[in-house]
């Protein structure tokens, strides 16, 4: 059982909350393009940042437990650059000017790291009192394995998510973005802007997405602080990986394939540690050690597979993959076929 006292509690929360704190002060005070050599050097910092804090708690409390947080990390890095597929689409769909975009993904990551949070301490919660949530854990893990496998060639459907749609329902949206505000005036009405629509869509990605990476990984750990500073540490550094890779992302066309075998593998993990505390010692475990072997393997290959591939067919595409069906023919309002036709979603 891993022993954190408040105080490192308190530093560590203090150190992200400073590093979201620059990066929200950076976005507000001046909007600009983020280039590639910005790019490069903020997300350098974090890798970096992520990894000297790794070292040392690799050395304060022992190998064991900081090769969980390098497991974890690893599986959160990784699946959120599934995040920035869906992120890319987003921006696209509603034409977020570059000068914005450093705002809307620092929103982003503020809000999931809030979610992430909560469902922490839910997960831990649940799994300290009743052993049989690592079955449960498990089994969500592998269906959604198995969703995001059979929808690896898709695309979420951004214009049909429930929350853009209540949201146009119930609020007028401009066509037009007013600088970085979420509401103006057009015509005497108050009216939303499409920056609005754009951080409810990055909301209810960031719940979906939360749903999926807590039960991934704490099938790596069950420990509480490492999953946290795992997960912080993966997203701190999501928006400067989003200027640095946002043009490679369409190359790995296998990263859904790849995914959908990490969440199968980890779900598989949960459900033999369930069956072996639950109902059998002799049921085999799959330790932290070999976990972060496969992880980094199934990734290796599934970066080089696609690099290969997409260097043989240059008109091969990687799409984030979906968790259902998409339906590009669902049926419009009068009111949406408008907004799309003036590029508003």
């Amino acid at each position: 059982m891993l022993e954190i006292s408040l105080l490192t509690w308190g530093v560590t929360i203090g150190l992200i909350v400073a590093l979201l704190a620059v990066d929200l002060i950076l976005a507000a005070v001046r909007p600009h393009r983020v280039g590639f050599r910005e790019a490069t050097a903020w997300s350098v910092f974090y890798i970096a940042v992520a990894i000297g804090f790794g070292v040392w708690f690799f050395l304060t409390y022992g190998s064991d437990f900081g090769t969980q947080y390098f497991a974890g990390y690893i599986v959160e890095k990784s699946l959120s650059v599934d995040n920035l597929f869906v992120f890319v689409i987003i921006m696209a769909t509603f034409a977020v000017p570059e000068e914005h975009q450093h705002k809307v993904l620092t929103f982003g990551i503020i809000l999931a790291l809030i979610m992430r949070a909560i469902f922490i301490a839910i997960g831990a919660t649940l799994i300290s009192m009743f052993s049989f949530m690592f079955l449960i854990f498990g089994a969500l893990l592998i269906y959604t394995a198995i969703q995001l496998f059979r929808h690896r060639d898709e695309d979420p459907d951004v214009e049909n998510n429930i929350m853009i749609r209540a949201t146009r329902r119930f609020v007028p949206i401009s066509n037009e973005y007013d600088g970085g505000k979420l509401f103006t005036h057009r015509e005497g009405r108050r009216m939303a802007t499409p920056l609005l629509a754009v951080l409810i869509a990055i909301g209810s990605v960031d719940l979906l997405f939360a749903l999926d990476s807590i039960p991934a990984v704490f099938g790596v750990t069950s420990e509480p602080y490492i999953v946290f500073t795992a997960n912080a540490f993966a997203l701190l550094g999501l928006r400067a990986l989003f200027f640095l890779v946002k043009g490679l992302l369409d190359r790995l066309v296998y990263l859904s394939t790849g995914l959908a075998i990490i969440l199968a593998f980890i779900g598989v993990k949960l459900v033999l540690h369930w069956a072996h505390e639950d109902i059998d010692k002799r049921v085999p475990e799959v330790n932290t050690y070999l976990s972060l072997v496969v992880i980094l393997v199934i990734l290796i290959v599934v970066t080089v597979a696609s690099l290969i591939k997409t260097r043989r067919d240059p008109t091969a595409k990687a799409h984030p993959g979906s968790l259902r069906a998409t339906h590009k023919d669902h049926p419009l309002s009068e009111r949406d076929r408008a907004s799309r036709r003036d590029g508003v979603g």
